[in-house]
């Protein structure tokens, strides 16, 4: 059993999500930047799939019922085992009553905590993923909160440490033309290619609310609501866009002008405020 000292400003339950269900009216979710979340649980000997804990900016702490292997990856943030200073990216043993802590990453919004055998809540609709949009899955974590460690391993771990690039000053993103395109002028996709955008301070897991040039349509047009993916590069009639993130809705009455390709979408889960993203387009 894990009990939560200290979630942060956001911590949930977090696994690959629950594809497979938009005709439903429900939405993927799973972790934001899965690519992180994937390795956490190698590092400690889980399948990829297993549910861990998305920290948000750090500031968690939790104490450890009894002898347990972690993993930190994502957003690199200080970790602390019993008061000293421990590596991320590579397998930590944990003793019975101990405590581990994050800090503030200095780069990067999201770090991901794994636990050799997994995060054992409900699942709904086979995911135990916290989906924050459409509120399924178990709450986000609380001071006080407990969370059982299940039994799930694929292996024992054979890496002490994993590389990781640095996460970079200014992301770029491939993206592709999306599929309303054509409803802009012909000057947006170029705009959109060649000047940055800042994130803004009202992004989350639903997406990433954009600042910059305006992306200006073609005429006034009603769009019915259509199908929405992941990546998807949204443009309300203010011109700023939207880039959709893992909690998004399943349909959109906004047009796509652009959708950013699938690997890259861990990356940009990883901006925070302030940080400046450009797409490249193909």
């Amino acid at each position: 059993m894990i009990e939560v000292l200290r979630p942060g400003p956001l911590t949930t339950v977090q696994d690959l999500g629950r594809p497979g269900y938009a005709h439903l009216g429900v939405g993927r979710s799973g972790a934001a930047d899965r690519a992180s979340l994937r390795l956490a649980n190698r590092l400690v000997g889980n399948p990829e799939g297993a549910a861990g804990l998305e920290i948000t900016l750090g500031g968690f702490a939790a104490r450890f019922g009894g002898r347990a292997v972690v993993a930190v990856t994502g957003a690199p943030a200080p970790v602390r085992l019993a008061g000293r200073g421990v590596a991320p990216y590579g397998p930590v043993e944990v003793g019975p009553g101990e405590e581990v802590e994050l800090g503030v990453p200095a780069r990067g919004t999201r770090t991901y905590l794994a636990v050799r055998g997994g995060l054992d809540v409900p699942a709904v609709f086979g995911s135990r993923s916290t989906d924050l949009l459409g509120g399924l899955g178990p709450p986000a974590v609380e001071a006080g909160t407990r969370l059982a460690v299940g039994a799930w391993t694929a292996g024992f771990p054979i890496v002490d440490l994993a590389p990781v690039p640095d996460l970079p000053a200014e992301l770029v993103l491939p993206a592709r033309a999306g599929p309303r395109a054509d409803w802009f002028t012909p000057a947006a996709l170029d705009l959109l290619g060649s000047r940055p955008y800042e994130v803004t301070a009202a992004s989350n897991r639903v997406g990433l609310r954009l600042s910059g040039p305006p992306l200006l349509a073609a005429g006034v047009r009603e769009l019915p609501t259509e199908g929405l993916v992941e990546g998807a590069l949204q443009v309300p009639p203010n011109g700023q866009p939207i880039l959709m993130l893992a909690d998004h809705p399943v349909t959109g009455g906004y047009p796509v002008i652009a959708v950013v390709d699938e690997a890259a979408v861990p990356l940009a889960a990883q901006a925070r405020p302030g940080d400046r993203i450009r797409f490249r387009l193909s």
